[in-house]
Order: structure tokens, then C-alpha cells, then sequence
């Protein structure tokens, strides 16, 4: 129905005055963007376990609203979406595409295509050549087939249909090769560097079919004027690259990390250069979108301005006017004019022939490079991921009239169809093997009982950013042994994988050879300052340092902190806690990264191959140190003495140790730890296993011992006796004393500890006692350290309430577990 856009209001009156909101545009896009971005989340949340991107939820909530499910209600159609709203909507969705796909030249670090080499080069160009081919290829039987098809000249619908089936989407690989962990892996790697290529050909293509493709009527253009286009095309973007892109180096050098605040002129004549951008190529006859992604390929990679930019506009661009693009785009899909068997035959060999020519065409070359048959396979179904480009590339041939609905239908299942394989047809070809190290030193005491003595000791360290990097490498500092021994430390920076564009920046930084990642050292951002730092406490002998960067997400980064311990023979992970203490007295401050890296924290415990260690910092970055050690008994405290020696090595640390001694009525107190009825997060959790607790004894006073024996007159050893341990305690924290208190994590509690398991938990990971230092609100002034030590027959732990002697119902035990509830 024509109508005149002219009357149409932007606000109404409102409901009092007799108004309806819906027959106003501004109301109705507020109503229509809601919609929309409730429907899409609802749908990414559903098909979160399946592992699939989010472009997959957006497409389908996309059609979904359209004419193809709600929209066959006119009602709904006409009040929701009523065809007069449709330019409004999708100018917005248009602001939000050109700003996205600037983010996208963003992603896109042209320095590392180049570093790629021939296999990326020829898995790339076969993986474009033969489904380009195999496009022209169904171009001609859908012309012959669909009604209306042959209306369009053959060049621009041949290479609309090339480009289509040969696109691979970059963004959305990545993602989904990080949530599937292969990032790390050849095919991983390969894959990356092939879909950088693809993406640069997709680009070129598309222009390409933009300028071969007719007017908004369908009547093609002359060939000198598709000439022009494609020959002002080249100019615009030699103009950008070749003026453009030192401009804005000298821009981003003006950003730099030395200066805290960036000028707000900067961050807005960037954004104005995108829109620039976008109407100068959309002047030039291709599309707005080809000059933001040129201008977003203009911007330094290095440094903070890029980074400065996506957090700027990212989460505003792709939360909220990402969404409507693919709702726009759903609300053109009509799946119901695929009718009949043919069109259905039609919709099946499109997929099949998408999928064929991508997946054999990359099979077969990485075959030629000598990849494994299952990592030639995965390559080639990671390949034919589809995306946004592609939805892309549909619409502006549905908008020249290159496209009919019917073929516009079908290319749409088909890019959907394709995404949506994508992740469990790898999962099922291809599982990456994780070697099992063999390796026998799996804790501090393994060390010490070896003829190599303290020569082979491995450290991982990981870090949530630059500010766990002083105290990090004070503790290296203060266990770094000052003889000819090594400390071989691994850093594994650790990253949240987001749907946010900055992650997949991260990627192309970390995109080298190792494992997770190891970063080059480059100029720039504060990750590559972490970095830096790293480098620069090597220089100082006797610590070999590799630095590397795990990117996921927070529900599987514990696997990537656990794979690195095991590949890498380490015998130590050193956590950071997720609150970190600033400042000194009444003016500390909290800084607390989220309960998310918490729940790290708790599995990383749960299932590392060797000894973890958890952090506390407040403070812990001086140069002398004052250490504490907390000896009660058992595996976890010995552990934490053993860790002592180290440091008491070391000239410039000072090692106290405070062992707690129980009374001898306290010895022959039968205290009954019994499973919690709740498995909350408010009781401590100990270990199920058996011991004899007599055995434990004894070994506890020949390690004690032995430890007195060897740092006589080096170490301060200190007894306490008494009820109140918690004042104890809370005493020697609160002192301010000790720089840092080490202290086992308790998992066979001693009697004395155990008496503290009734106590309401706060942080039950760290056990009783390290919980107690690590409390919010006691005033504790140290940094605190909780090691537990590496024992697979312990590794099962529950949750327990204490139970008095009068309550015994006949279960003995000291310290244990009672397996009756």
C-alpha cells in the first residue's frame, strides 16, 4: 500500500488526548527495538547449550517476527511492523551495521594476513574459488527454475550467488573456534588466518557485485558506469590507506597509554570519519558500509585507542542496533514462498552445493599441506561459517532487485542452516588430542625428595590484569631461590571471552605459536604491558618467563588454566583472588572482578593436575618481606612449610613460622565432622577421604622437624597453645607485623582447625583459616596466601557441620569425616 511519509508524526499527544503511541514512529520504533531485543536474547539463552554463536539467535528472531512465523497474523504485522514504519527502522538498523562493520576493520589486523603464508593463502583462496564456482554453477539452474529469476542480467546475479555460498564470517569464527577451545590448535590457527583472507575477498567481491548490480528498479547499469564505480572504489580506498591510515597513527600516538585521558575530540572525529566514510563510498555508487569498513582498517591495532574506541561504542552498537539490522532483515524473509517440492529441492541443493564446494575445496588444499584428514575436515566445516556479510550481501541484492523473495528465502535458510551445523558437526570429526603429562612432580615436596633438587620447579602464574602483576611478581621474587637453581614462570593472562569485539582483538594479539597463546611483545595496550612487565623481571636471572594469554569463557577458562599446567610440567598454580585490597587503612578500597572468577577460582581447585596456590592481596608489592608461616597439620600445611624453606633462601625475606600445638585434652577430644544436610556455600568443604589421623601425626612432626633442623637461626619458630584460635589468628593478621601469611587450605583439618568448621563461611574455598584472613570486615592488614597441595586420592571434598561430643550417636574420629548423616 503507497503511502505518503510526509504525514507521518514523530511523537504523540499521548494516550490521554485520544493518541495511539502505535501510530507514531518514534513510540512505535521504542516498542519494535524492544520487541526485538527480547526476543533475540531469549532465543540466545535457548540455544546457549547447543554452543551456538549469536548471530544464530539473532537470524532466527529475525524471521521468527517476520512474515514467516508472528507475521502471518496481519494484524500483528500491520500494528508491530506496519509498512510505513520500515524506513525508520531500518535507518537505524543501517547507523548500527555501518558502526558495527567499522568495529569489524577493526577486528580485521591486516599485518598479521600478511605473516600468514601460502597454506592460509591457498586454503583460502580454494575455499573462495570453488564455491564461487559452484555458486555460478546453481545461479543457472535457479534462473531456469524460479519465476522471475531470468528478469535479472546475468552478471550481477552470477556474482551475487558466487559471493554468497563463498563467504566465510570471520567474527563469528572466531568465536566459535574460542568456545570450542581450537584456537590454540593447527586447524585453529589455520582457520583464523584463512578467514582474515576470506574476509578481505569477501569485501572485494561485494563490491564488486554492488557495482555490477542495477538500480533500486532492476534495469542493470551500462558498463562504463560499473567501470567507474569499481575504478573510484580503488581510489577511495588508496586515498584512505595511503593519507588516511598515518593520520590516524599519529592520532592513535596522541592516545597513548603514557596520557590518561583521551581527548574527547579525538574519540569524536573518529566516529564523524565513519560516517564520512560511509556516505563518501555510498556516494560513489557501492555501499555505506564498504568506507566504514576501510576506515575501520585505518586504525592502529597497537595501543589503547582502539580499545578506547570499542569500549565506547561496542556494547550501544551491537546490543542494541545490531539486532534490528537482523530483524529488518527477518521481516523481508518470507519462508512460506518456498512452496512445493521443487522449491524445497531447490533450498536442499543450495545447502548441499554451499556446503560441498566449501568444505571439499578446503579439505582437498589442506590435504595438499600435509594436514591430518579429521584437522582437513574440521577446517572445512569451520570454513563455511556464514554471518552477518553474508545477510549482508542478501540484502543489498534484494534492495537492487537482484534477488527475488523466493531466492532471498532460500539463501537465508541456507546461511542460517549452515552457521547452525557449524559447531557440533566439529565437535563430532574432531577432538584435539591433551596429552597427559607423566610428569612425577606434582607438589613442592615431590621437588624437595628428587636427587634434581630445586632445579626443576615450574611455576604457572595467571592474573585478571596489570594490577595482580606487582604483588605476582613479589611472590615469584620471595620463593626464587638466590642459588644456581631456576624458576621457570608461566603467565597466563587471563581473558573473558565476549560476544564484544575487543575479545577478538585480543585474539589477533595472542594469535602465535604456543600454548594457550604467547604474546609477542609489542608496544601499546596494558595487556602487552603486562606482558612487558613480565619480560623486564626476567632480565633479572634466575626466572625464565613465558607469557601467554588464555581467552574463554568463564564457565571453561579453568580447562585452559589446568591444560597449560599439565602440558607445561608445572608444579604450582597461583591464583589471584577475585577481591583485591588498595589503599591503607580506614581509606581501603575493594576492587572485587565478580563472583564469576570465583567460580574459576573453586574449579581450578577442584580439578588441577598439581599444588594451587590462592592470592589474597593487599598490599603485597614491597621489596624486603615479612612472611608468616601457619603450621596446624596436614598435607595442605605442609605443603605451605615446604613453601617457607623456599623462602627462606631468599636474603631479602624474613620467615617466621607459627605452629599451633593442641592441648592434650583437646588430643583426646573426640570431635565428629558430619556432611552437611545442605550443600551450600556456607559450610567448609573437606576432604571424604580416609587417613590415619596417628599417621598424619607423626609426619607432621618429622616434617616440622626437619624444617627446624635445616633453617635453625635463619627462622624464627614460634608455638601457641590456647582455645581462641580465631583471636590468634585475627591477631597475627591484624598486626600488620607480616607482609604476607601462608597457610595450608585444611582439607584433613587437625583437631584445631576442625573445631572452626561450624563457623558461617564467607569464602569456603579457602578453608577455615585462610577464610578467617580473608574476610571483608576483620581488619586483617596482610596479604594472605592459601596453598592446597596436589593429591588425587583427596581431590573428592563436602561440605560439614561440626558435631559435639554429646551428639556422637557412637562416631569416633579426629578431625575425619562421619559417613553416617
Amino acid at each position: 500500500m503507497a503511502f505518503n511519509i510526509s504525514t507521518i508524526k514523530t511523537s504523540s499527544n499521548g494516550a490521554w488526548q485520544g493518541d495511539n503511541p502505535l501510530n507514531f514512529a518514534f513510540p512505535l520504533l521504542i516498542v519494535q527495538t524492544t520487541l526485538i531485543l527480547l526476543l533475540s536474547r531469549f532465543l540466545a539463552f535457548l540455544l546457549k547449550p547447543l554452543r551456538q554463536p549469536k548471530v544464530v539467535a539473532e537470524i532466527v528472531g529475525g524471521i521468527l517476527l517476520g512474515p514467516s512465523a508472528f507475521g502471518r497474523n496481519k494484524d500483528y504485522l500491520h500494528r508491530i511492523f506496519p509498512a510505513w514504519s520500515m524506513p525508520g527502522l531500518e535507518t537505524v538498523a543501517s547507523i548500527g551495521l555501518i558502526f558495527f562493520l567499522f568495529l569489524v576493520g577493526l577486528e580485521l589486523d591486516l599485518s598479521s594476513i600478511r605473516r600468514s603464508g601460502r597454506k592460509a593463502f591457498g586454503i583460502a583462496f580454494c575455499g573462495i574459488s570453488l564455491p564461487f564456482i559452484c555458486g555460478i554453477g546453481v545461479a543457472f539452474v535457479l534462473r531456469k527454475t524460479v519465476d522471475g529469476a531470468n528478469k535479472v542480467g546475468y552478471g550481477q546475479f552470477l556474482v551475487f550467488m558466487g559471493v554468497a555460498l563463498s563467504i566465510t564470517a570471520f567474527p563469528v569464527l572466531a568465536r566459535i573456534l574460542a568456545e570450542l577451545k581450537l584456537l590454540t590448535t593447527q586447524v585453529g590457527e589455520v582457520a583464523m588466518a584463512s578467514a582474515a583472507f576470506n574476509d578481505v575477498a569477501a569485501w572485494i567481491l561485494l563490491a564488486i557485485a554492488v557495482a555490477l548490480a542495477g538500480n533500486d528498479s532492476g534495469q542493470p547499469k551500462s558498463p562504463l558506469i560499473s567501470i567507474w564505480i569499481l575504478l573510484s572504489g580503488v581510489a577511495f580506498v588508496i586515498f584512505m590507506l595511503v593519507l588516511i591510515r598515518p593520520a590516524m597513527k599519529w592520532v592513535a600516538h596522541r592516545c597513548s597509554p603514557e596520557r590518561e585521558v583521551i581527548d574527547e575530540a579525538y574519540i569524536c572525529l573518529t566516529l564523524a570519519g565513519v560516517m564520512v566514510s560511509g556516505f563518501m563510498t555510498d556516494l560513489i555508487g557501492i555501499h555505506a558500509i564498504f568506507g566504514a569498513f576501510i576506515f575501520g582498517l585505518t586504525i592502529p591495532k597497537e595501543g589503547d585507542f582502539a580499545e578506547k574506541l570499542i569500549e565506547r561504542i561496542e556494547d550501544f552498537v551491537s546490543g542494541l542496533l545490531l539486532p534490528l539490522y537482523f530483524a529488518s532483515s527477518g521481516l523481508k524473509t518470507d519462508v512460506a514462498k518456498i512452496k512445493g517440492g521443487k522449491a524445497w529441492g531447490l533450498l536442499a541443493l543450495v545447502i548441499s552445493t554451499a556446503c560441498a564446494g566449501k568444505i571439499i575445496g578446503t579439505f582437498a588444499v589442506a590435504l595438499m599441506f600435509r594436514m591430518g584428514f579429521k584437522e582437513s575436515l574440521a577446517l572445512g566445516v569451520l570454513m563455511n561459517t556464514k554471518g552477518l556479510v553474508e545477510l549482508i550481501v542478501l540484502n543489498i541484492g534484494k534492495e537492487k532487485k537482484v534477488l527475488n523473495d523466493e531466492i532471498f528465502a532460500i539463501l537465508v535458510l541456507m546461511a542460517l542452516f549452515t552457521t547452525f551445523i557449524t559447531t557440533p558437526t566439529v565437535m563430532a570429526i574432531y577432538k584435539p588430542a591433551r596429552s597427559s603429562s607423566a610428569l612425577a612432580c606434582r607438589k613442592l615436596r615431590d621437588l624437595t625428595n628428587t636427587d634434581e633438587s630445586k632445579d626443576q620447579l615450574r611455576v604457572l602464574a595467571c592474573l585478571h590484569g596489570i594490577g595482580n602483576v606487582p604483588s605476582i611478581i613479589n611472590l615469584i621474587e620471595s620463593t626464587r631461590s638466590t642459588k644456581k637453581s631456576q624458576l621457570k614462570l608461566f603467565i597466563m593472562h587471563l581473558v573473558e571471552l565476549t560476544e564484544r569485539s575487543s575479545s577478538i582483538i585480543m585474539v589477533h594479539r595472542a594469535r602465535r605459536n604456543g600454548l594457550p597463546f604467547i604474546n609477542r611483545l609489542r608496544k601499546g595496550g596494558w595487556q602487552d604491558r603486562v606482558t612487558g612487565a613480565f619480560q623486564a623481571y626476567s632480565q633479572l636471572g634466575q626466572v625464565l618467563v613465558r607469557p601467554s594469554t588464555a581467552i574463554s569463557t568463564l564457565s571453561t577458562i579453568h580447562e585452559d588454566i589446568c591444560h597449560m599446567a599439565e602440558t607445561k610440567r608445572v608444579t604450582m598454580i597461583i591464583l589471584p583472588f577475585h577481591k583485591q585490597w588498595r589503599g591503607e587503612g580506614d581509606r581501603q578500597v575493594i576492587d572485587n572482578v565478580g563472583h564469576g572468577w570465583r567460580l574459576v577460582n573453586q574449579r581450578v581447585l577442584k580439578g588441577a593436575p598439581c599444588s594451587v596456590a590462592v592470592l589474597v592481596d593487599r598490599g603485597f608489592d614491597k621489596g624486603a618481606q615479612r612472611v608468616c608461616i601457619l603450621f596446624f597439620g596436614g598435607p595442605d600445611d605442609r605443603e605451605a612449610l615446604e613453601l617457607g624453606g623456599r623462602m627462606a633462601e631468599h636474603p631479602a625475606v624474613k620467615v617466621d613460622v607459627v605452629t599451633f600445638v593442641e592441648k592434650e585434652e583437646i588430643q583426646r577430644d573426640d570431635l565428629i565432622l558430619r556432611p552437611s544436610a545442605s550443600k551450600c556455600t556456607k559450610n567448609y568443604s573437606f576432604s571424604t577421604s580416609s587417613i590415619n589421623t596417628q599417621r598424619e601425626k607423626e609426619v607432621d612432626d618429622a616434617v616440622v622437624a626437619e624444617f627446624r633442623s635445616k633453617w635453625d637461626g635463619t627462622v624464627e619458630y614460634i608455638e601457641k597453645t590456647g582455645s581462641n584460635v580465631v583471636e590468634q589468628v585475627l591477631g597475627l593478621g591484624q598486626s600488620g607485623e607480616y607482609d604476607l601469611i601462608v597457610v595450608g587450605k585444611g582439607r584433613f583439618p587437625s583437631p584445631t582447625v576442625a573445631k572452626l568448621a561450624d563457623r558461617q563461611a564467607e569464602h569456603a574455598e579457602l578453608g577455615p583459616v585462610g577464610d578467617l584472613l580473608a574476610s571483608s570486615n576483620r581488619r586483617v592488614l596482610s596479604s594472605v596466601l592459601v596453598i592446597q597441595q596436589h593429591n588425587t586420592s583427596q581431590v573428592e571434598e563436602m561440605p560439614v557441620t561440626k558435631v559435639d561430643q554429646n551428639d556422637n550417636d557412637g562416631v569416633t574420629g579426629t578431625g575425619e569425616i562421619s559417613k553416617e548423616v
